[in-house]
C-alpha cells in the first residue's frame, strides 16, 4: 500500500523552526495523512472493548444471517487479505534486499489486527442483536480519511510506471472501505428471538440505522403522519420496556428505601450518643436532627444513584460539543489571517470554511443528542417520582399525614413540582461548566490581547455578588409563589368538589374572592421575581458588554504600541459571545435549581410523612373457627397523629367469629375512630390489634369510583353474575340497575355524582358485601338510606338473616331500633368503652346505653283513647317474662319491588358525552385537533392588552437597532487606519460603543421588564375567566366534568401560562429581532448570501409547518392523558382507606402505571419530534456559515477585515438563533394550548345570571315564605326524560311540610329545583307570588338555607366556614355555637374561632361537622329552611337538640324536611311522598297531639297519625304494635 520514495519521509516536512503561517502546518497534508492511519485503529482499540463489555450486558437476541452480515463479513475478509498482502509485499521486498522504512511494516500490520477486531466486532454484534452499529459506522468513516490523502498526494506526484501496486491497492482499500461504510448505514433485521415480548407498534429508533439514530430521522414519518392527519393514540408508538412504569418506580423506590433508611439509622445513632444513656432527648433536639438529615439530600441521592450512568454519559457528550465549539473562534482567528494575506492561496479559505461549516455540525450533533439524553432521563424520573409519589398516598400515608395534605397538595406535586424538577436536569452542568468556560475564554482573550484580558476578569468578579443577591432575592420569592399556589390549590380543589353545597348558598362569589386574593398574592410574588430574572439577564447581558468596553479601552488607551484590528475585535465578541452564552445560562441555571431546590424539599417532605405502621394490626388471613375469638384489642390506646392527643383511651374489646357488634354513642365520641384503629390507619400508642381473616369496610362517608357500577361493585375481583346479583338485590339495588340507562355497565360519573346519596352508600356497601370476607367493619351504612331500604338492606344484608350472616360484623350506628338484634353493643364515650353487654343486660344495667335512649325519648304521652287496638299477634311480641318490648323479624316490611318507585333521579342524572348513550360520563378530556387557531393568540394578546404589545414591539426594536449600530461601530473601529501603531479616533470610538451599549441594556431591560408584566397580566384574567366560567357553570357541568380535568387546568395549564407563555414570548422576540439583525449585516457585507438567508427562511418555515401539526396535537394529547393521571391521583387519594383495607393496592398501583405510561407515551414521540426539528434546523443554519465564508473569499478583493469579521461572526450567531426562533415559536404554540384549555369553558352553558338589575322580587323578600308549585317538572339535560313531572302543590307561609320517599326518588331533586341548581323544563316555583324565574340566583339562594346530607366544611378558620359573608359578629356566632351545644368543643379548640378547618373539615367527626353545619344554618335565619336529609349521621340524642334548635329559631319560618327517619317528620304539617304525582301532599289532622320529639322506649303511638303516614306511605301494612317502642318503629318502614 505504499510508495517506498514516500514524501513525507523528508525531515524538512517537519520542520517547525522556520517561520509559516499557521494554516502550512494544520493543513499538512503529511500531517493529515498520518493522523488517518493511527486515528482508526487507536478509536477500535480504545472503544471496542468497553463496547464489546456493553453489549454483552445488554443483549437483544441474536440476529440471523442476512445477505447484509454476510456481505460486511466478504468485505472484511477482504479487507484482511489486502493487508496481508500489503505486510506480505513490504516483507519480500526486504528478503529481497530492498531497503523499507519502519512504517512501512508496521502501518499494515496494525490494520491488519484491527481489521480482525472489526470483524470480530461485525460478528459479536449479530450474536448480540445489534442491528446498527455506531462503532463501526465512526470506523470506518475514520478508515477512508488515509486512502483518500494518499490519492491526493499520488494524484500530486503523478503514478510511478514501476511500482503501481501501492496505488491499486490503495483505490482497491479505499473502494471496500467506502463500501463497508455505505453498508454500516443500513440496519439489519430485528432479532430472531427477542429478549423482550414483541410490541403491536413497537418504537423504530430500536431498529433505525445508525445515521437515522443521530440524525432523527427515524421520528420523520411519525412526523409526516402528524402533517397529513390528526394522530391519534393508537397512532403512536408502544412504550418499551426501559421506560414503563413498573420498572422505573421499582429501581427508584428501592433506592429510596435504602437512603431513607440509612438516614434513619443515622439520625438514632447520633441520638443515642447524643443521650449519654438512658435519658430522653428533648423533642426540639430530636427535630434538630432530623433536619440535619435532611430529607431533601435523601431523595437527591436515591435519584442520583439510579441515574446517574446516562447524566455522566450526557455530561460527556456536552464536554466534547465544548471542545468543537471552542475550536470555532481559533478557525474563526486563522480565516480572518487569510482574508487580511492578500498573497494567501484561494484554497485556504474554502478548506477554513468547509472546517468551520463542520464543526458546527458536530457541535449541533453532539449537542442535541446531550439534549436528547437529559429529555428521556426527565421522562424516566417524571415517571418513577409519580409513581413514588402514588404508592406513598395509597401504600403507605397514614390518615392524620392526609388530613395534613390535601389532593390539591398531591395534584402539585405530581404537576408543578415534579415538572420544575426535571426541567432542573437541562441547567444542572451549567453549574459546573460555566466556570470551565469562563476560564478557557480567559485564555483565549490572553492569547488575543495579553494582561487586557484580566480587566473581563475584574468585571466578572464586581458583577457576580449582584447575582448572587438577586438569587436569593428570587428564592425568597419563589417559596413564596409556591406556598400561594399551594394555598390556592387547596381552595380551587375544594369549591370544585364542593360546588353543590357553593351554589346551594349563594357562596360563589365569597369563594372567588378568597381564591383571587390568593391568587393576588401568587401573581405579586411571581412578578416580583420574574422583574428580577429580568435584572439578572440584563446583568449578564451588560457584563459581556462591560467586558468588551473595558478590554478594548485597556488594550487601545493604555499601551500605545496596541491597536484594534478585525480579528482581535471579532474574534474577542465570538469568544464573549460563547462567555455570554454560558453567563446568560447561569441565570436559568440558578433559577431553575432554585426552583427544583424547593420542588425537590416539597416532594421529599411528602414522602416522608406519617407512614401507617403495618405492625398496628396483627392480621392473619386464614379464618377463624364459630366461636373464637377473631378480633381482639388488649390495652389498646390511639391516635390520629404522633402530635395529637388520643383520641381512643385503654380499648380492650373481644369479638367472637359470627358476632354482631353494634357500637354507639353521642357525635365525636370514637365510634368510626374504633373502625379506623382496627383497620390500622391510627398511630398505635400502645396495646395490640389482631384480626383473623380477610377484611371488608363500609366508610361513613361512601367512595365511589369514576367507572361503571359492576366495576364499583367488584372492586377488582373477578365478575360472578350470580352472586352480583343477589348482592345487588339485597342491597336493595336491583330496581335502580333495572331503570340505569346501560344496566350494571352504567357510569356513576365522578364521585358518584349520577347517584344519589342512599344510592352510593348502598353500592359502597354492596362492594363490601360481594367481597364474601370474613370480618366486616360497617360506618353507618344505613344512615343515608329511608326507612323501607334501611330495614330491606338491614334484614337481607347485616342482620341474623341477612347474607352476612355467620361473618363477623362491627355496625356502627345511630338506628337505635337495631339493637335488640345484635349479640353485642359496644357503647362509647370520649374515645372511651362506657359500657359493653347484650341489649338486655345493658337494659338492666341502665347505665350508658340507657343515658342514651333518654336522650332519644319525647317527652310526654299520647292518651290510652288514641291507642290503636292490637291484634293477638301483635300482643304475643310481648315479652312475658320482663315486659320489655322485642322487635321481631315479623314486624319487618316485605319489600316490593316496583318499577314506578324506582329511581328515575339516577336514569335522568346518569351523564353522558356527546358521543356516548346517556349514562356514560366522559372520563377522559375533551381534545381539539389541528393546528392552535389565531383566535388563541389574540385572545392572550387581548388580555395582555394591545398598547402594551406594540409598546413592547417599540422598545425591542429600539435594543435591536442599538445592537447593530454597536456591532457596526466596532467594524468601523477595527478598520481604522493605524499610523504608528496607533489609531487616532480610538478614544471617540470608545466613548461611542460604551454609549451605544448602555442604550441597548436600558432597551433590553424596559422590555422584558414589560414583557414579564404584560404576561402577569395576562395570566391574571385569563385566570379570573377560567374561574368564572367554571362557577358559573350549571350543577350538570360537574356532574360530566372529571374534577381531575379542571384540577389539571388550575394547576399545570395556570402554570404554564403563568411560567413557560412569558419566557417564550421573551425569547422569541430576543431571537425574531435578533436573526433580523443578522440577516441585515450578513446580506449588506455579502449580497450573494441574501439568496441563502430567503432559501433558509423557505425551509425552516416548511420545517417549522411539519413539525408544529404533531406538535401541537402531541401537546393535547399529553394534556389528556395528564389529565387522567391527575383524576387518578385525587380518586385513590380520597380513597385511599377503602383501598388498604380492601388490600387491592397492587391493582390500583397497576391503574396508576397504565395511565401514567399512556401520558410518557405521548411524552416520547413529543420530545423526539424536538430534537428532530432542532437537529434540522441547526443544520441548515450551519449552512450559513459556510456561504458568508464562500462568498468573503469568493469577494476578498473587495471587503475589509473589519466587515468581513462582522458578518462571519454575525452568521455564527445566526445558527442558533434563527434555530431557537422557529423552536420557540413551536413550543409557544404548544404552550398556547393551554391557553385554549383554559379557553375550554367559555362557550359551556352557563346558570342564570346571579343578580338582575330589575328584579321582581323586592326587599325584603320573602316576607311569609309561601312556596307553590304548579305543574312543575325538571330534566337533567335536554336529551334525557324528566326527573321530575307535574308537581303541583302549595306550602303556605310558616308550614313544616315532612318529604318522604324511597331512596333515589327525587326527594332531594325538589330542594334543587327550588333553588334552581337544575332549571324547570315545565311549570315553574313561586315564593310569596314572584316566580322564582325571575329572580337572580344569589338573590334567591341567599333567601333560602338548605342543611345538606353531607356536611362540608371548607378549607380556613372555624369562623369563615360559619359566617362565609362576614356578616355577623363573633357574639352572634358564639350565641350559635351554644345553641347546637358546640360551644364548649370550640373553645377547648387551638384558637378558638380561628381554629384552621382543612379540606372537607376531616380533622372533626360528621357528627361535629353536622352541628356546625346547622349553626350556619341558625346564622343565615332565613323565611324557607331546608334540610336534606341533615339529621342522617347524628344520633338520635342529637337529632332531638337539633330538631329542637330548628323548632325554635325557625318557628316563624316555611320548612322543607327531607327525611329518613319516619319520627322525624311526624311533628310537620303536612307529609309530602315521592314519586310526585296526584296526592303526593296530604294534611295531617291538627287534633293529633305534636309527636316530636320522638317518644320514649316505653311510650305508645297515637293511632291517628299513623293512619295518616300509612295513607301516603306505600308498604306500611297497619300501624305499629301499642307495646312497640319508638326505637323499633322504624322497623315498620
Amino acid at each position: 500500500m505504499e510508495e517506498s520514495r514516500d514524501p513525507c519521509g523528508d525531515p524538512t516536512v517537519w520542520n517547525q523552526t522556520e517561520p509559516e503561517p499557521a494554516t502550512d502546518h494544520l493543513l499538512n497534508l503529511c500531517f493529515l495523512r498520518t493522523t488517518g492511519v493511527w486515528l482508526p485503529p487507536l478509536y477500535l482499540w480504545v472503544l471496542g472493548p468497553i463496547y464489546l463489555l456493553y453489549i454483552h450486558r445488554h443483549g437483544k437476541g441474536y440476529l440471523r444471517m442476512s445477505l447484509l452480515f454476510k456481505t460486511r463479513m466478504v468485505l472484511g475478509l477482504a479487507l484482511i487479505l489486502l493487508c496481508t498482502s500489503s505486510t506480505a509485499v513490504t516483507l519480500w521486498r526486504i528478503h529481497q534486499g530492498a531497503p523499507q522504512a519502519l512504517e512501512h511494516l508496521i502501518h499494515p500490520t496494525v490494520w491488519l489486527t484491527t481489521m480482525s477486531l472489526a470483524l470480530f466486532l461485525i460478528h459479536e454484534e449479530r450474536k448480540k442483536g445489534v442491528q446498527a452499529s455506531g462503532l463501526l459506522f465512526g470506523y470506518w468513516l475514520l478508515c477512508c480519511l488515509f486512502p483518500v490523502i494518499s490519492i491526493i498526494q499520488q494524484a500530486q506526484q503523478g503514478i510511478s510506471q514501476s511500482d503501481p501496486f501501492p496505488y491499486l491497492s490503495t483505490y482497491l482499500y479505499l473502494c471496500l472501505v467506502v463500501t463497508q461504510f455505505v453498508l454500516s448505514c443500513f440496519a439489519d433485521q430485528p432479532p430472531f428471538f427477542p429478549k423482550e415480548p414483541r410490541q403491536q407498534n413497537p418504537c423504530p429508533e430500536a431498529g433505525a440505522s445508525f445515521p437515522s439514530k443521530i440524525m432523527f430521522w427515524w421520528v420523520s414519518g411519525l412526523v409526516w403522519k402528524g402533517y397529513r392527519k390528526l394522530l391519534e393514540p393508537e397512532d403512536l408508538w408502544s412504550l418499551s420496556t426501559e421506560y414503563c412504569s413498573e420498572e422505573l418506580v421499582s429501581q427508584l423506590q428501592k433506592e429510596w428505601i435504602r437512603c431513607h433508611s440509612a438516614a434513619q439509622r443515622s439520625t438514632e445513632r447520633t441520638v443515642f450518643k447524643r443521650k449519654g444513656g438512658p435519658k430522653m432527648e428533648s423533642p426540639e433536639t430530636e427535630a434538630f436532627l432530623q433536619q440535619e438529615g435532611s430529607k431533601r439530600s435523601m431523595l437527591l441521592r436515591a435519584i442520583w444513584k439510579v441515574y446517574r450512568s446516562s447524566f455522566l454519559l450526557a455530561t460527556l457528550i456536552i464536554v466534547i460539543c465544548d471542545v468543537f465549539r471552542f475550536m470555532l473562534p481559533k478557525l474563526l482567528s486563522l480565516f480572518l489571517e487569510f482574508m487580511k494575506d492578500p498573497k494567501a492561496p484561494a484554497w485556504k479559505g474554502y478548506v477554513l470554511a468547509v472546517l468551520m461549516f463542520l464543526t458546527t455540525c458536530l457541535q449541533t450533533l453532539l449537542e442535541q443528542h446531550y439534549m436528547y439524553i437529559l429529555k428521556v432521563l426527565q421522562m424516566r424520573l417524571r415517571t418513577a417520582v409519580t409513581g413514588l409519589v402514588y404508592r406513598k398516598q395509597v401504600l403507605t400515608l397514614s390518615s392524620g399525614s392526609r388530613k395534613a395534605s390535601s389532593v390539591g397538595d398531591v395534584v402539585n406535586l405530581v404537576s408543578v413540582d415534579l415538572q420544575r424538577l426535571t426541567e432542573c436536569i437541562i441547567h444542572l452542568n451549567g453549574l459546573w461548566m460555566s466556570s470551565v468556560w469562563l476560564v478557557i475564554c480567559f485564555v483565549y482573550l490572553w492569547q488575543l490581547l495579553g494582561p487586557s484580558a484580566l480587566t473581563a476578569f475584574a468585571v466578572t468578579l464586581v458583577l457576580l455578588p449582584l447575582n448572587f443577591v438577586i438569587t436569593k432575592k428570587r428564592n425568597h420569592y419563589q417559596e413564596e409563589q409556591m406556598r400561594q399556589k399551594d394555598s390556592r390549590a387547596r381552595l380551587t380543589s375544594s369549591a370544585i368538589r364542593s360546588v353543590r353545597i357553593l351554589k346551594s348558598h349563594g357562596w360563589e362569589a365569597a369563594f372567588l374572592e378568597r381564591i383571587l386574593h390568593t391568587r393576588g398574592r401568587e401573581l405579586a410574588a411571581l412578578k416580583t421575581s420574574g422583574l428580577l430574572f429580568s435584572v439578572s439577564l440584563v446583568s449578564f447581558q451588560a457584563s459581556i458588554f462591560l467586558m468588551a468596553l473595558v478590554l478594548f479601552a485597556i488594550h487601545t488607551l493604555v499601551a500605545e504600541e496596541n491597536a484594534m484590528d478585525a480579528e482581535k475585535a471579532f474574534v474577542t465578541l465570538t469568544i464573549l459571545a460563547i462567555l455570554n452564552k454560558i453567563q446568560g445560562f447561569v441565570p436559568f441555571t440558578i433559577h431553575s435549581t432554585a426552583q427544583a431546590r424547593v420542588s425537590l424539599e416539597r416532594l421529599a417532605t411528602f414522602l416522608c410523612l406519617e407512614e401507617v405502621n403495618p405492625g398496628a394490626v396483627d392480621s392473619i388471613p386464614s379464618g377463624c373457627p364459630a366461636g373464637e375469638t377473631c378480633i381482639r384489642v388488649h390495652q389498646g390506646t390511639f391516635t390520629w397523629t404522633q402530635d395529637s392527643p388520643p383520641c381512643l383511651h385503654r380499648i380492650n374489646l373481644s369479638v367472637p367469629q359470627g358476632c354482631l357488634l353494634a357500637i354507639v354513642g353521642p357525635v365525636g365520641a370514637g365510634k368510626s375512630s374504633l373502625l379506623s384503629a382496627l383497620l390500622g390507619e391510627l398511630s398505635k400508642l400502645e396495646g395490640s390489634v389482631s384480626i383473623r381473616g380477610s377484611v371488608a369496610y363500609v366508610p361513613q362517608e361512601a367512595w365511589v369510583q369514576n367507572s361503571s357500577l359492576v366495576e364499583n361493585v367488584c372492586f377488582r375481583q373477578q365478575l360472578e353474575p350470580q352472586w352480583l346479583e343477589k348482592v345487588l338485590e339485597a342491597c336493595a339495588l336491583g330496581p335502580d340497575v333495572s331503570n340505569f340507562p346501560e344496566g350494571i355497565y352504567t357510569q356513576v360519573g365522578e364521585q358518584g355524582m349520577s347517584l344519589s346519596g342512599g344510592q352510593k352508600q348502598r353500592l359502597s356497601l354492596a362492594r363490601a358485601v360481594y367481597r364474601k370476607a370474613a370480618v366486616y367493619l360497617l360506618d353507618q351504612p344505613l344512615a343515608a338510606l329511608d326507612a323501607h331500604v334501611s330495614q330491606q338492606v338491614f334484614s337481607q344484608v347485616i342482620g341474623p338473616g341477612g347474607l352476612l350472616q355467620g361473618t363477623t360484623r362491627i355496625l356502627v350506628t345511630h338506628a337505635l331500633h337495631i339493637l335488640p338484634q345484635a349479640d353485642w353493643i359496644v357503647v362509647l364515650e370520649d374515645g372511651a368503652i362506657a359500657e359493653m353487654g347484650s341489649y338486655q343486660e345493658l337494659l338492666h344495667r341502665k347505665g350508658a346505653l340507657v343515658d342514651l335512649l333518654d336522650r332519644a325519648r319525647q317527652p310526654g304521652g299520647r292518651g290510652e283513647g288514641e291507642k290503636e287496638p292490637m291484634t293477638g299477634a301483635e300482643g304475643a311480641r310481648v315479652s312475658a317474662g320482663d315486659g320489655e318490648p322485642m322487635c321481631g323479624p315479623e314486624g319487618y316490611m316485605k319489600l316490593v319491588t316496583n318499577k314506578d318507585s324506582s329511581t328515575s333521579e339516577t336514569q335522568t342524572r346518569a351523564r353522558g358525552g356527546n358521543t356516548k348513550k346517556a349514562g356514560q360520563p366522559t372520563s377522559g378530556d375533551s381534545v381539539r385537533y389541528g393546528r392552535v387557531k389565531a383566535a388563541m393568540y389574540l385572545s392572550y394578546l387581548r388580555a395582555v392588552g394591545t398598547p402594551l404589545c406594540f409598546y413592547v414591539l417599540f422598545l425591542f426594536l429600539c435594543q435591536q437597532v442599538a445592537s447593530f449600530c454597536l456591532g457596526y461601530w466596532l467594524s468601523l473601529w477595527a478598520d481604522d487606519p493605524i499610523v504608528d501603531g496607533k489609531q487616532a479616533q480610538a478614544a471617540l470610538r470608545g466613548w461611542v460603543f460604551a454609549l451605544l451599549g448602555c442604550l441597548q441594556a436600558i432597551g433590553l431591560f424596559a422590555s422584558m421588564a414589560m414583557v414579564f408584566l404584560g404576561a402577569f397580566q395576562a395570566s391574571s384574567l385569563l385566570f379570573q375567566r377560567l374561574l368564572w366560567d367554571v362557577m358559573q357553570s350549571p350543577i350538570g357541568f360537574f356532574e360530566q366534568t372529571p374534577i381531575g380535568n379542571l384540577l389539571n387546568r388550575f394547576s399545570k395549564e395556570t402554570d404554564t401560562i403563568d411560567v413557560d407563555i412569558p419566557d417564550k414570548v421573551r425569547s422569541l422576540l430576543v431571537y425574531a429581532f435578533g436573526f433580523l439583525e443578522v440577516s441585515l449585516v450578513v446580506t449588506v457585507v455579502t449580497p450573494l448570501a441574501a439568496v441563502a438567508i430567503l432559501l433558509l427562511v423557505v425551509f425552516y418555515a416548511g420545517f417549522q409547518s411539519l413539525y408544529v401539526a404533531s406538535s401541537c396535537q402531541l401537546r393535547r394529547l399529553e394534556s389528556e392523558k395528564h389529565s387522567l393521571v391527575c383524576s387518578h391521583v385525587t380518586e385513590t387519594f380520597h380513597g385511599s382507606t377503602v383501598v388498604r383495607a380492601f388490600h387491592v393496592q397492587a391493582s390500583f398501583v397497576d391503574q396508576s402505571n397504565r395511565h401514567v405510561d399512556e401520558s410518557q407515551r405521548v411524552s416520547f414521540p413529543r420530545l423526539a419530534a424536538d430534537r428532530w426539528l432542532a437537529l434540522n434546523l441547526e443544520f441548515l443554519g450551519n449552512g450559513l456559515v459556510l456561504v458568508a465564508a464562500t462568498c468573503a473569499v469568493l469577494s476578498k478583493v473587495h471587503l475589509s477585515a473589519g466587515l468581513v469579521g462582522f458578518s462571519i461572526s454575525a452568521a455564527i450567531q445566526v445558527t442558533q438563533t434563527l434555530q431557537f426562533a422557529v423552536r420557540t415559536w413551536t413550543d409557544l404554540e404548544n404552550n398556547i394550548v393551554s391557553v385554549e384549555r383554559v379557553e375550554d369553558y367559555t362557550q359551556t352553558p352557563k346558570e342564570a345570571p346571579w343578580a338582575l338589575p330589575t328584579c321582581a322580587a323586592q326587599a325584603p323578600w320573602p316576607r311569609g315564605g309561601e312556596i307553590e308549585f304548579r305543574d312543575f317538572g325538571l330534566r337533567y339535560r335536554p336529551e334525557l326524560p324528566l326527573a321530575v313531572q307535574g308537581v303541583s302543590f302549595k306550602i303556605h307561609a310558616g308550614e313544616k311540610v315532612g318529604i318522604v320517599g324511597r331512596t333515589g326518588a327525587g326527594k332531594s331533586t325538589l330542594a334543587g329545583g327550588l333553588l334552581r341548581l337544575v332549571e324547570a323544563a315545565e311549570g315553574g316555583i313561586w315564593v310569596d307570588g314572584v316566580p322564582i324565574a325571575q329572580v337572580g340566583l344569589h338573590t334567591l339562594r341567599s333567601r333560602i338555607t338548605i342543611i345538606p346530607q353531607d356536611p362540608i366544611l371548607f378549607p380556613g378558620s372555624l369562623r369563615m366556614n360559619l359566617d362565609m359573608l362576614q356578616e355577623h359578629t363573633d357574639q352572634a356566632i358564639w350565641a350559635a355555637l351554644d345553641t347546637v351545644q358546640l360551644s364548649a368543643l370550640v373553645a377547648n379548640l387551638p384558637s378558638q374561632l380561628l381554629y384552621e378547618c382543612v379540606d372537607q373539615g376531616s380533622n372533626l367527626s360528621v357528627g361535629q361537622k353536622q352541628l356546625l353545619c346547622l349553626a350556619r344554618a341558625l346564622l343565615r335565619k332565613t323565611q324557607i329552611l331546608i334540610l336534606d336529609e341533615a339529621t342522617a349521621s347524628v344520633d338520635l340524642g342529637t337529632e332531638l337538640k337539633m330538631q329542637t334548635a330548628l323548632w325554635d329559631w325557625f318557628a316563624q319560618c316555611t320548612v322543607l324536611l327531607i327525611a329518613h327517619r319516619l319520627h322525624s317528620v311526624m311533628d310537620c304539617t303536612r307529609l309530602a311522598r315521592t314519586p310526585w304525582g296526584p296526592g303526593s301532599a296530604l294534611p295531617l289532622p291538627r287534633s293529633a297531639p305534636p309527636s316530636f320529639p320522638p317518644p320514649p322506649p316505653r311510650l305508645w303511638v297515637s293511632p291517628s297519625p299513623w293512619n295518616q303516614v300509612r295513607a301516603i306511605v306505600p308498604g306500611l301494612q297497619s300501624a305499629p304494635p301499642q307495646h312497640t317502642p319508638v326505637a323499633c318503629r322504624e322497623a315498620w318502614l
